[in-house]
Protein backbone atom coordinates (compact mmCIF):
# COMPACT_ATOMS: atom_id res chain seq x y z
CA UNK A 1 0.00 0.00 0.00
CA UNK A 2 1.51 3.71 -0.63
CA UNK A 3 1.79 6.31 1.98
CA UNK A 4 -1.31 7.80 1.38
CA UNK A 5 -3.03 4.83 1.80
CA UNK A 6 -1.54 3.78 5.08
CA UNK A 7 -2.48 7.56 5.74
CA UNK A 8 -6.04 7.05 4.51
CA UNK A 9 -6.73 3.87 7.40
CA UNK A 10 -5.39 6.83 10.15
CA UNK A 11 -7.22 9.30 8.81
CA UNK A 12 -10.56 6.72 9.22
CA UNK A 13 -9.33 6.21 12.50
CA UNK A 14 -9.62 9.73 13.23
CA UNK A 15 -12.50 10.38 11.78
CA UNK A 16 -14.15 7.51 14.07
CA UNK A 17 -13.56 9.85 17.46
CA UNK A 18 -14.57 13.20 15.62
CA UNK A 19 -17.22 14.87 17.94
CA UNK A 20 -15.53 13.26 21.39
CA UNK A 21 -12.17 14.46 21.93
CA UNK A 22 -12.34 18.24 22.26
CA UNK A 23 -10.53 20.30 22.90
CA UNK A 24 -7.73 17.68 21.97
CA UNK A 25 -8.00 16.79 17.99
CA UNK A 26 -9.19 13.68 16.76
CA UNK A 27 -6.21 12.40 15.60
CA UNK A 28 -5.83 8.72 14.32
CA UNK A 29 -2.88 6.01 14.00
CA UNK A 30 -1.34 3.05 12.43
CA UNK A 31 1.84 1.31 12.92
CA UNK A 32 3.14 -0.64 9.50
CA UNK A 33 5.79 -3.43 10.12
CA UNK A 34 7.05 -5.52 6.88
CA UNK A 35 3.72 -4.04 4.66
CA UNK A 36 0.94 -5.00 7.60
CA UNK A 37 -0.75 -2.93 10.19
CA UNK A 38 0.21 -4.41 13.59
CA UNK A 39 -1.56 -1.90 15.70
CA UNK A 40 -4.34 1.37 15.19
CA UNK A 41 -5.30 3.84 17.48
CA UNK A 42 -7.31 7.03 17.62
CA UNK A 43 -7.63 9.83 20.42
CA UNK A 44 -10.44 8.32 22.71
CA UNK A 45 -13.48 9.82 24.60
CA UNK A 46 -12.39 13.16 26.33
CA UNK A 47 -9.04 13.53 24.77
CA UNK A 48 -6.50 11.00 26.41
CA UNK A 49 -4.96 8.76 26.01
CA UNK A 50 -3.39 10.07 22.45
CA UNK A 51 -3.72 7.90 19.34
CA UNK A 52 -0.11 7.12 19.37
CA UNK A 53 -0.47 5.83 22.82
CA UNK A 54 -3.48 3.58 22.40
CA UNK A 55 -1.78 2.03 19.03
CA UNK A 56 1.63 1.82 20.91
CA UNK A 57 -0.22 -0.15 23.73
CA UNK A 58 -1.50 -2.36 21.06
CA UNK A 59 1.56 -2.65 19.20
CA UNK A 60 4.03 -4.08 22.01
CA UNK A 61 7.34 -4.95 20.98
CA UNK A 62 5.85 -5.11 17.49
CA UNK A 63 6.31 -1.17 17.34
CA UNK A 64 10.37 -1.69 17.21
CA UNK A 65 11.27 -0.68 13.58
CA UNK A 66 8.13 -0.10 12.43
CA UNK A 67 6.29 3.16 10.64
CA UNK A 68 4.11 5.32 12.29
CA UNK A 69 1.08 6.85 10.23
CA UNK A 70 -0.62 9.86 12.13
CA UNK A 71 -2.50 12.57 10.92
CA UNK A 72 -0.96 15.04 12.91
CA UNK A 73 2.32 15.48 14.08
CA UNK A 74 3.18 13.58 17.69
CA UNK A 75 2.88 15.94 20.64
CA UNK A 76 5.78 17.44 22.57
CA UNK A 77 4.82 18.59 25.42
CA UNK A 78 3.90 16.71 28.67
CA UNK A 79 0.87 16.84 30.73
CA UNK A 80 -0.29 16.04 34.09
CA UNK A 81 -2.70 13.38 31.32
CA UNK A 82 0.23 11.28 30.32
CA UNK A 83 3.03 11.63 28.41
CA UNK A 84 4.29 13.40 25.21
CA UNK A 85 3.74 11.15 22.25
CA UNK A 86 7.24 12.10 20.14
CA UNK A 87 8.39 10.71 23.45
CA UNK A 88 6.66 7.08 23.55
CA UNK A 89 7.53 6.64 19.58
CA UNK A 90 10.95 7.09 20.55
CA UNK A 91 11.14 5.00 23.67
CA UNK A 92 9.15 2.27 22.08
CA UNK A 93 11.81 1.86 19.33
CA UNK A 94 9.95 3.35 16.15
CA UNK A 95 11.99 3.82 12.94
CA UNK A 96 9.92 6.25 11.27
CA UNK A 97 7.23 8.37 11.63
CA UNK A 98 4.44 9.92 8.91
CA UNK A 99 2.50 13.03 9.93
CA UNK A 100 -0.52 14.12 8.07
CA UNK A 101 0.02 17.89 9.23
CA UNK A 102 1.99 19.54 11.46
CA UNK A 103 0.50 20.77 14.57
CA UNK A 104 -0.41 24.24 15.01
CA UNK A 105 -0.71 24.51 17.92
CA UNK A 106 2.03 26.63 19.83
CA UNK A 107 2.84 23.45 22.25
CA UNK A 108 4.22 21.50 19.56
CA UNK A 109 4.74 23.09 16.21
CA UNK A 110 7.69 21.13 15.22
CA UNK A 111 8.65 20.37 18.83
CA UNK A 112 7.73 16.75 18.16
CA UNK A 113 9.24 16.57 14.39
CA UNK A 114 12.33 18.08 16.45
CA UNK A 115 12.14 15.38 19.08
CA UNK A 116 11.96 12.68 17.02
CA UNK A 117 14.59 13.42 14.60
CA UNK A 118 17.13 14.12 17.87
CA UNK A 119 16.28 10.37 18.55
CA UNK A 120 17.45 9.69 15.10
CA UNK A 121 14.36 8.49 13.83
CA UNK A 122 13.10 9.34 10.24
CA UNK A 123 10.42 12.00 10.12
CA UNK A 124 8.02 12.71 6.58
CA UNK A 125 5.06 15.17 6.55
CA UNK A 126 2.46 15.62 3.65
CA UNK A 127 0.78 12.47 2.52
CA UNK A 128 -3.20 12.65 2.53
CA UNK A 129 -2.75 16.38 4.47
CA UNK A 130 -5.83 17.78 2.66
CA UNK A 131 -8.30 14.88 3.66
CA UNK A 132 -6.49 14.94 7.42
CA UNK A 133 -6.94 18.25 7.21
CA UNK A 134 -10.86 17.69 6.51
CA UNK A 135 -11.03 15.27 9.51
CA UNK A 136 -9.21 17.72 12.05
CA UNK A 137 -11.23 21.02 10.98
CA UNK A 138 -12.83 21.15 14.64
CA UNK A 139 -9.20 21.52 16.17
CA UNK A 140 -7.52 23.56 13.45
CA UNK A 141 -10.16 26.39 13.61
CA UNK A 142 -10.28 26.50 16.99
CA UNK A 143 -6.67 27.27 16.94
CA UNK A 144 -6.42 29.25 13.93
CA UNK A 145 -9.46 30.90 14.27
CA UNK A 146 -10.47 31.16 17.90
CA UNK A 147 -13.98 29.42 17.44
CA UNK A 148 -15.63 26.04 16.56
CA UNK A 149 -15.66 24.82 13.06
CA UNK A 150 -19.17 25.32 11.79
CA UNK A 151 -21.38 23.15 9.86
CA UNK A 152 -24.77 24.17 8.59
CA UNK A 153 -27.03 21.37 7.74
CA UNK A 154 -30.25 22.19 5.60
CA UNK A 155 -32.99 19.24 4.55
CA UNK A 156 -35.24 21.10 2.08
CA UNK A 157 -37.28 20.73 -1.20
CA UNK A 158 -36.33 20.89 -4.78
CA UNK A 159 -37.75 24.89 -4.39
CA UNK A 160 -35.84 25.41 -1.05
CA UNK A 161 -38.38 24.86 1.01
CA UNK A 162 -37.93 23.57 4.80
CA UNK A 163 -41.25 23.34 5.85
CA UNK A 164 -45.31 24.16 4.89
CA UNK A 165 -46.54 27.38 5.02
CA UNK A 166 -48.07 25.89 7.87
CA UNK A 167 -44.71 24.92 9.77
CA UNK A 168 -45.03 21.20 8.96
CA UNK A 169 -41.84 19.74 8.59
CA UNK A 170 -41.78 15.84 9.41
CA UNK A 171 -40.38 14.67 7.56
CA UNK A 172 -38.84 16.67 4.63
CA UNK A 173 -36.49 13.91 3.50
CA UNK A 174 -36.71 10.22 3.95
CA UNK A 175 -35.28 7.57 6.62
CA UNK A 176 -31.84 7.57 4.87
CA UNK A 177 -30.73 11.25 4.78
CA UNK A 178 -31.92 11.22 8.92
CA UNK A 179 -29.76 8.45 9.26
CA UNK A 180 -27.42 10.30 8.11
CA UNK A 181 -27.73 13.50 10.28
CA UNK A 182 -27.53 11.46 13.59
CA UNK A 183 -24.00 10.48 11.99
CA UNK A 184 -23.28 13.94 11.60
CA UNK A 185 -24.77 14.88 15.08
CA UNK A 186 -22.37 11.91 16.52
CA UNK A 187 -19.31 14.18 15.31
CA UNK A 188 -20.38 16.72 16.70
CA UNK A 189 -19.22 18.47 20.19
CA UNK A 190 -22.21 20.67 20.53
CA UNK A 191 -25.63 20.77 17.94
CA UNK A 192 -27.41 24.53 17.85
CA UNK A 193 -30.88 25.71 16.65
CA UNK A 194 -33.00 28.71 16.81
CA UNK A 195 -35.35 30.01 19.58
CA UNK A 196 -38.11 29.44 16.54
CA UNK A 197 -37.20 25.65 15.91
CA UNK A 198 -36.70 24.77 19.74
CA UNK A 199 -40.59 26.70 20.72
CA UNK A 200 -42.07 24.93 17.48
CA UNK A 201 -40.75 20.98 17.73
CA UNK A 202 -38.93 21.13 21.25
CA UNK A 203 -36.07 19.01 19.46
CA UNK A 204 -34.36 16.54 21.42
CA UNK A 205 -31.06 16.61 18.98
CA UNK A 206 -29.70 12.77 19.89
CA UNK A 207 -28.43 10.85 17.85
CA UNK A 208 -30.54 7.22 17.91
CA UNK A 209 -28.88 5.40 16.33
CA UNK A 210 -28.35 1.66 17.81
CA UNK A 211 -24.45 1.70 19.76
CA UNK A 212 -23.75 5.22 19.88
CA UNK A 213 -26.71 6.80 21.80
CA UNK A 214 -23.77 8.26 24.23
CA UNK A 215 -22.31 10.25 21.43
CA UNK A 216 -25.41 12.61 21.79
CA UNK A 217 -23.94 15.94 21.48
CA UNK A 218 -24.39 19.29 23.84
CA UNK A 219 -27.06 21.12 22.98
CA UNK A 220 -27.25 25.17 22.50
CA UNK A 221 -30.02 27.77 21.74
CA UNK A 222 -29.71 30.74 19.84
CA UNK A 223 -30.97 33.05 22.59
CA UNK A 224 -30.28 36.31 23.80
CA UNK A 225 -32.36 34.89 27.08
CA UNK A 226 -31.80 32.28 29.21
CA UNK A 227 -31.78 28.52 28.12
CA UNK A 228 -33.69 25.75 29.06
CA UNK A 229 -32.31 23.05 31.61
CA UNK A 230 -29.69 21.23 29.96
CA UNK A 231 -29.25 23.68 26.98
CA UNK A 232 -26.58 26.50 26.46
CA UNK A 233 -27.34 30.11 25.42
CA UNK A 234 -25.59 31.55 22.70
CA UNK A 235 -26.48 35.18 22.28
CA UNK A 236 -25.15 35.49 18.88
CA UNK A 237 -22.95 33.58 16.10
CA UNK A 238 -19.93 35.47 17.04
CA UNK A 239 -20.59 33.67 20.43
CA UNK A 240 -19.37 30.74 19.71
CA UNK A 241 -15.68 31.84 20.17
CA UNK A 242 -16.54 31.31 24.29
CA UNK A 243 -17.69 28.26 24.00
CA UNK A 244 -15.90 25.70 26.18
CA UNK A 245 -14.39 21.90 24.84
CA UNK A 246 -16.07 22.51 20.91
CA UNK A 247 -14.13 21.34 18.19
CA UNK A 248 -17.09 20.66 15.71
CA UNK A 249 -20.56 22.81 15.48
CA UNK A 250 -23.77 21.52 13.91
CA UNK A 251 -26.33 24.25 13.09
CA UNK A 252 -29.42 22.22 12.58
CA UNK A 253 -32.15 24.89 12.42
CA UNK A 254 -33.86 26.90 11.82
CA UNK A 255 -34.31 29.62 9.23
CA UNK A 256 -33.22 31.96 11.65
CA UNK A 257 -30.26 30.60 13.21
CA UNK A 258 -29.17 29.86 9.47
CA UNK A 259 -29.70 33.16 8.30
CA UNK A 260 -27.72 34.67 11.00
CA UNK A 261 -24.76 32.25 10.95
CA UNK A 262 -24.48 32.79 6.88
CA UNK A 263 -24.59 36.83 7.22
CA UNK A 264 -22.04 36.57 10.24
CA UNK A 265 -19.76 34.42 7.72
CA UNK A 266 -19.32 31.76 10.15
CA UNK A 267 -20.33 28.70 8.16
CA UNK A 268 -17.54 26.88 7.28
CA UNK A 269 -19.33 23.46 6.01
CA UNK A 270 -22.76 23.33 4.75
CA UNK A 271 -24.76 20.39 3.99
CA UNK A 272 -27.62 20.38 1.74
CA UNK A 273 -30.34 17.13 1.96
CA UNK A 274 -32.58 17.48 -1.31
CA UNK A 275 -35.64 16.21 -1.22
CA UNK A 276 -37.27 15.21 -4.44
CA UNK A 277 -40.26 17.00 -3.88
CA UNK A 278 -41.85 20.43 -4.52
CA UNK A 279 -43.53 22.58 -2.18
CA UNK A 280 -44.23 25.73 -3.40
CA UNK A 281 -45.62 28.06 -0.80
CA UNK A 282 -43.99 27.32 2.47
CA UNK A 283 -40.92 28.27 4.68
CA UNK A 284 -37.92 29.11 2.83
CA UNK A 285 -34.52 27.54 4.34
CA UNK A 286 -33.20 30.81 4.60
CA UNK A 287 -33.47 34.87 5.06
CA UNK A 288 -31.28 37.48 4.93
CA UNK A 289 -27.68 36.75 4.89
CA UNK A 290 -25.96 40.24 3.88
CA UNK A 291 -25.30 39.51 0.59
CA UNK A 292 -25.44 43.22 -0.91
CA UNK A 293 -25.03 42.00 -4.79
CA UNK A 294 -25.57 39.03 -6.73
CA UNK A 295 -21.78 39.50 -7.35
CA UNK A 296 -20.90 38.80 -3.44
CA UNK A 297 -22.91 35.61 -3.70
CA UNK A 298 -20.07 33.58 -6.35
CA UNK A 299 -17.04 31.89 -5.69
CA UNK A 300 -18.14 31.42 -1.98
CA UNK A 301 -18.92 27.68 -2.03
CA UNK A 302 -16.79 24.49 -3.41
CA UNK A 303 -18.72 21.74 -3.75
CA UNK A 304 -16.86 18.75 -2.43
CA UNK A 305 -19.03 15.90 -2.41
CA UNK A 306 -22.35 14.59 -3.96
CA UNK A 307 -24.55 11.44 -3.16
CA UNK A 308 -27.98 10.26 -2.86
CA UNK A 309 -29.54 8.67 0.33
CA UNK A 310 -32.52 6.53 -1.04
CA UNK A 311 -34.35 9.35 -2.84
CA UNK A 312 -32.54 12.23 -1.50
CA UNK A 313 -29.12 14.08 -2.73
CA UNK A 314 -26.59 14.90 -0.12
CA UNK A 315 -25.09 17.91 -1.12
CA UNK A 316 -21.65 19.25 0.79
CA UNK A 317 -19.82 22.59 0.43
CA UNK A 318 -16.75 24.00 2.02
CA UNK A 319 -16.59 28.04 2.34
CA UNK A 320 -13.91 28.88 0.29
CA UNK A 321 -11.48 31.19 2.56
CA UNK A 322 -8.30 33.05 1.86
Amino acid sequence: MSEAGWMQAAIALGESARGSTAPNPNVGCVIVRDGEIVARGATQPGGRPHAEAVALAAAGDKARGATAYVTLEPCAHDSARGPACAQLLRDAGVARVVAALKDPDPRTNGGGFALLREAGIEVACGPAAEEAARSLAGFLTRLQRGRPFVTLKLAMSIDGCIAMASGESRWITGEEARHDVHIERAQSDMILVGRGTYEADHPSLDVRIEGMEDRSPRRALLTRGAAPYGWTAVAAPEAIAALHDVNDLLIEGGAGAASAFLAADLVDRLIVYRAPILIGEGMAALGEIGLRSLAEAHGRWAPIETRMLGIDRREVYERRRT
